[in-house]
């Protein structure tokens, strides 16, 4: 990994480089190198993590009874028929 110094920094440009670290969690090496490769084109964007929110209002809506009815309709439909295997 190689190092590299970039000089001629204003501080308007540091300031706004250590608030955007700072709001993201990173460091501002981190953000710079995020940057660097987002704008070169090396920044892989992550395939198949896309997070749907369609089903967020049901979290926390069952009862105990409505959860055990559904897992034991989940746990029959999870069984094996053995003559179907033979």
């Amino acid at each position: 990994m190689s190092n590299l110094s970039i000089r001629g920094i204003d501080p308007d440009l540091a300031t706004i480089l250590k608030q955007q670290a700072q709001a993201s969690g990173k460091s501002v090496n981190q953000l710079v190198l995020d940057v660097l490769k987002e704008h070169t084109g090396l920044h892989k964007k992550k395939q198949f993590t896309q997070e749907y929110h369609d089903l967020d209002f049901l979290f926390g809506k069952w009862t105990d009874s409505e959860f055990q009815k559904i897992q034991e309709k989940i746990d029959e439909e999870s069984q094996i028929d053995d003559e179907l295997w033979k």
